[in-house]
């Protein structure tokens, strides 16, 4: 796809989705990069659900790294991965704590040292806690769009991303992803893109076909 008609495409998105934003809840930087972690392989709609008794009972950055792990397994249970993530939330906490003086980190360099914050998820907690579009969070929906659309060929998302930092200008970079989110469960969803209420059907490689 040319820049342009990228151009085009993020425009028609943002007047088709002028609401769209993070889905996740969360009123600390900490609480954020907890939420995103529960959101791999989980809907937001699910962790929302579960993150207030989280953060009920782990009101501090401490708090998470001392409470005991079985009973965080059991709150964070219904996101799946349970105990992974659990081991994950604990680990991060004491190297926040440890490592950055109790402060969630901005740079993407530092942010990836988390455990459980890998580059998708430090895009995210990047934007969204201190306003840097630096690159462009590439989950499922980014992942689907942009091969449908045209905009990558590629499988693996850091790749995607690459491909989409070269087409896009960087002013763009912020609303990306949340555009391509809120497209991908409106209108271009997984089992059956809805092509004929499409708004940039016109621009897509899969609709023209």
């Amino acid at each position: 796809m040319k820049k342009n008609e990228a151009k085009e495409l993020v425009e028609i998105l943002k007047n088709t989705y002028p609401d769209a934003t993070c889905s996740l809840d969360f009123n600390t930087p900490f609480e954020l990069v907890i939420a995103v972690m529960l959101s791999a392989q989980c809907t937001d709609e699910r962790v929302n659900k579960t993150t207030p008794e989280l953060f009920n009972r782990c009101k501090t950055i401490q708090d998470f790294a001392d409470i005991d792990i079985k009973e965080l397994e059991d709150i964070i249970h219904p996101c799946g991965f349970y105990k992974n993530k659990a081991k994950n939330i604990k680990l991060c906490a004491k190297q926040v704590l440890e490592n950055f003086d109790g402060v969630v980190p901005h740079t993407m360099e530092e942010l990836t040292t988390l455990a459980g914050v890998g580059r998708k998820s430090a895009n995210v907690i990047m934007l969204e806690v201190f306003g840097i579009a630096q690159g462009i969070a590439v989950d499922t929906h980014a992942k689907r769009i942009s091969n449908l659309v045209g905009l990558s060929n590629k499988k693996e998302p850091e790749k995607i991303e690459q491909d989409l930092l070269k087409i896009f200008p960087k002013d763009y970079l912020k609303d990306i992803n949340h555009l391509f989110v809120w497209h991908g469960r409106n209108t271009c969803v997984a089992r059956k893109p809805k092509c004929d209420v499409c708004t940039i059907s016109h621009l897509c490689k899969h609709c023209k076909k």
